[in-house]
């Protein structure tokens, strides 16, 4: 999860942003989607936590997802396409991420890879095979990056996408040469005190369309982290605050 602002939400308020599920009415002037589609994507900063909710920024859902795996794509796609975007042209570019397991980080990796670049990505070992089904090339995060960041692309990365706030954005604008082609979407302490761009997800209907492209195709797949009860989004909320999960966590209605 991912907060959209600083500010404090009035209370009582319902949380989340990102949704999937049938679509039960369609606004004045929406064209390309009828009732009873399947769709994910955002709505505002909150909201989307209910039984209906309201999307400003849509795409259809792949046939091989289900409404879970859905759920979990919207912020995550919106996030790493914004990104990406920022970082310019990524074909033929080499393309380094950290934290690329995670959910916004997975997509990012099957986003750019279809976009022609060559990503490294960094991930504990046990997610190394889980990297190269996405198509990247995988190595640990911590120590000694940089190195061994040297040993897989010698000439060295091209940009730097930081999603995982570990600590490490110092070490990724070494490794990039400088902030100017460094973007984080985790890190807004560290990309103010470095210069770094720091990102948030845009409801943009385009990036998700590509993100449900990739997902025909099989190029991409939501990774869920753990489901739960909508009675349960409390547990929810608490294990999103721990951090650490490799993934996503949806709650079903």
């Amino acid at each position: 999860m991912q907060p959209a602002t600083t500010t404090t939400a009035p209370l009582p308020a319902i949380p989340g942003r990102d949704a999937a599920g049938i679509v039960d009415e369609v606004g004045d002037g929406v064209t390309g989607v009828t009732v009873g589609d399947r769709v994910f994507g955002l709505g505002g900063v909150l909201g989307a936590s209910a039984e209906y909710a309201v999307l400003s920024a849509w795409a259809p859902v792949p046939q091989q997802w289900t409404l879970e795996q859905a759920a979990g794509a919207g912020l995550a796609v919106a996030t790493a396409g914004r990104a990406l975007n920022a970082l310019g042209d990524l074909a033929g570019r080499t393309l380094l991420i950290e934290g690329a397991a995670g959910g916004v980080g997975s997509a990012a990796v099957a986003m750019a890879v279809a976009r022609g670049a060559t990503v490294i990505g960094t991930a504990s070992a046990g997610k190394h095979d889980f990297l190269r089904s996405l198509g990247a090339l995988p190595t640990t995060y911590g120590e000694g990056l940089a190195d061994r960041v040297r040993g897989l692309a010698p000439s060295g990365v091209d940009a730097v996408l930081d999603a995982a706030a570990s600590g490490s954005l110092a070490d990724l604008v070494a490794i990039a040469g400088g902030p100017d082609t460094v973007v984080t979407v985790a890190d807004a302490a560290g990309a103010l005190e470095l210069g770094v761009r720091h990102l948030y997800a845009e409801n943009d209907s385009a990036v998700l369309a590509e993100g449900a492209a990739l997902g025909e195709k099989g190029g991409y797949t939501p990774h869920l982290a753990a489901t739960y009860p909508i009675d349960k989004i409390a547990e929810a909320h608490r294990d999103a605050e721990r951090g650490h999960t490799q993934g996503k966590l949806v709650v079903v209605l």
